[in-house]
């Protein structure tokens, strides 16, 4: 299919910026790669309506997809029993007569700090630092556009640095499958002061939590009057910070003992998508007989307010399916399999390095997933490192920063759709404001990898 395979994320990407409407771009994007795949399967074009139908249905066929999308919705439903018990708004209490919180630069630090202690998944690090800091930024005249770049700037960098998680896990069977000297967990370990894209990431975010200063988009954002939340300006007199803190607690425990639990005694070989929802729906489970106990709230009343938690993240919860629904139609038209072949064999060998770096965020960036990113570009980064006796870490690094740097770009990323899900922050706004800050570290990177490889090659 060659270049035509690009089409797809291309209509998807010029829709979001022209017409701001995301789930009008993502159909269009499924209905123009399904559409590619019936001329090429030699089908009628009237099939491609089904196709695109089906495509979609299919997403359901994949039980961490399934999950992904329950989770989803089960966070509107804890948010929801959160907000109705008057927790955040005595958390925000409780933590600034602490004096935790009480500047613009200690909710930050707060903030980031959160995300890097739940390290062990990505969407449980920016749903737990997002749930706990919302009422903060509000107080203190902050946006919901920076909270959404700080929580989701940290979680997937810091992941991908500590490794004792999912992302760890994943890249290790990879690593596996291939024919590279010496053991795949040393390899992998070896990775870590190579990547420098998540390294300049995590030094930005720290940068702008320290100092407070914002710029581009960003700043903008900051001057004008931000919307306020539910949230109100004194907890009620019945209400504890123990409605919210209890059930977060819950979520980020439950979280680690699944791994535990699903990775057989190995967290590093827990499964994510089935601790992330258990370790959810426990904590709603928990939220919810804590209302009920304490005889606030009916039965009836909490069913009807976890539904209208539910029926709030709906938009961003079917921005997630599109996302996936897309992804698995991109991977079936080949997107990723011809952006790889960008890298090209004539390279000069210092180049190597940066350009798998560009092709994992160009990969990242047009199919909204690292992961898928990963698993295309590392089996060609291997045969690369054998045949010309390339550092392993360098170009191994350099592609796992790659995926995360297109994932911040993306406008059709599951992961910005949730970190903008846990701000309460706009999709496309989110988007905007994270675009300048991941294209510097971005360049940074780009400049970092030619150095180096200058050096080590």
């Amino acid at each position: 299919m060659s270049w035509m395979s690009v089409l797809p994320p291309l209509v998807a990407i010029i829709v979001v910026f022209w017409r701001k409407e995301v789930i009008v771009a993502l159909l269009l994007a499924i209905v123009t790669s399904e559409l590619l795949l019936t001329l090429q399967g030699g089908e009628s074009l009237l099939y491609t309506f089904i196709a695109t139908i089906e495509r979609i249905i299919s997403v359901f066929g994949s039980a961490g997809n399934t999950r992904l999308l329950i989770f989803s919705l089960m966070v509107g439903a804890l948010l929801a029993y959160i907000r109705e018990s008057g927790g955040v708004a005595a958390t925000v209490e409780a933590l600034l007569k602490r004096g935790l919180g009480n500047t613009k630069r200690s909710a930050s630090l707060m903030t980031v700090f959160t995300g890097i202690f739940v390290f062990i998944e990505s969407n449980l690090s920016v749903l737990t630092a997002g749930i706990l800091s919302r009422g903060l930024f509000e107080k203190l005249g902050m946006s919901r556009a920076r909270l959404a770049y700080l929580i989701d700037s940290t979680s997937a960098p810091i992941c991908i640095l500590i490794l004792l998680n999912g992302w760890g896990a994943y890249v290790l069977g990879m690593l596996d499958q291939q024919d590279l000297p010496g053991s795949s967990v040393a390899t992998l370990w070896s990775t870590i002061p190579f990547n420098f894209y998540a390294i300049v990431t995590l030094i930005i975010v720290f940068y702008t939590a320290f100092s407070g200063r914002v710029h581009g988009p960003l700043r903008k954002v900051e001057e004008q009057p931000q919307e306020h939340q539910d949230i109100p300006e004194h907890a009620p007199s019945n209400s504890k910070a123990r409605y919210m803190l209890v059930p977060l607690t819950v979520m980020v425990v439950g979280m680690v003992a699944f791994m535990f639990g699903t990775g057989g005694g190995d967290i590093t070989q827990g499964d994510g998508s089935k601790s992330v929802l258990y370790a959810t729906a426990l904590a709603c489970v928990v939220a919810y007989f804590m209302l009920l106990i304490s005889r606030r709230n009916t039965h009836q009343q909490l069913v009807d307010t976890g539904f209208k938690g539910m029926s709030e993240l709906l938009p961003l919860v079917s921005i997630v399916l599109l996302s996936l629904a897309l992804g698995a139609s991109l991977r079936e038209l080949g997107t990723g399999t011809f952006l790889a072949n960008i890298v090209g064999e004539y390279l000069p060998l210092f180049l190597i390095a940066p350009m798998l770096f560009l092709a994992g965020a160009l990969i990242s960036f047009t199919t909204g997933t690292s992961w898928g990113t990963f698993a295309i570009l590392i089996p060609i980064a291997a045969p690369m490192i054998l045949a010309l006796d390339l550092p392993a870490p360098l170009l191994l690094a350099a592609v796992l920063g790659g995926g995360v740097f297109g994932d911040h770009c993306s406008p059709i990323s599951d992961t910005t759709a949730v970190s903008a899900l846990a701000s309460g922050c706009d999709l496309l706004e989110h988007v905007r404001t994270q675009l300048p800050y991941a294209l510097t570290a971005g360049g940074v990177t780009l400049v970092l990898y030619v150095v180096t490889s200058l050096i080590m090659i």
